[in-house]
């Protein structure tokens, strides 16, 4: 698929099979999220990569999508790490940058995975379950695995719908 075909077709996954999913493909995952750009370079991320079941039954408990979270082969909980940072704003959208290539590569690869925002009113839970450091602020949670079913079809508006100025 091409990039755009990429962008247009993935789709959140929330419920997934048993098949596992190869470390090195996760590496591979992080490996296009630390590729997104950050304002001076300054690549605020970092990740905790959990496969472990009790873990993920707690973190499930911080939830109310705690299904997708146990049927999740691997969750990638994506931090901001404030002694890297230099600039808030920046720096979320760096982070969110990392997520949508992360996101991009995991279905390019036939994998699902939706991204996870809800958690976040419990975010301090997450690192201490993490064991992260005061530093880290939690920005999302990525749950993965291989695909039950297909997502949905998309929609969009159409560009002139969103353009408000155009000179």
């Amino acid at each position: 698929m091409d990039i755009f075909e990429i962008i247009r077709t993935r789709r959140s996954i929330r419920r997934f099979t048993e098949e596992p999913v190869p470390d090195e493909v996760i590496d591979r995952i992080i490996e296009a999220g630390i590729w997104a750009p950050s304002g001076l370079n300054n690549q605020p991320w970092k990740f905790a990569v959990i496969r472990d079941k009790e873990l993920k039954e707690k973190l499930a408990g911080l939830t109310r999508y705690s299904a997708t979270v146990l049927s999740a082969d691997v969750l990638i909980a994506v931090f901001l790490d404030h002694s890297l940072s230099y600039d808030r704003t920046k720096d979320a959208q760096a982070i969110g940058a990392c997520i949508q290539n992360m996101l991009l590569s995991i279905h390019s690869m036939g994998l699902g995975a939706v991204w996870l925002g809800q958690i976040l009113e419990n975010r301090d839970r997450v690192l201490q379950l993490v064991e992260g450091p005061e530093d880290f602020e939690l920005m999302a949670v990525i749950a993965l695995g291989h695909p039950a079913s297909k997502g949905g079809e998309g929609s969009r508006r159409e560009p002139e719908q969103s353009i408000f100025f155009r000179k």
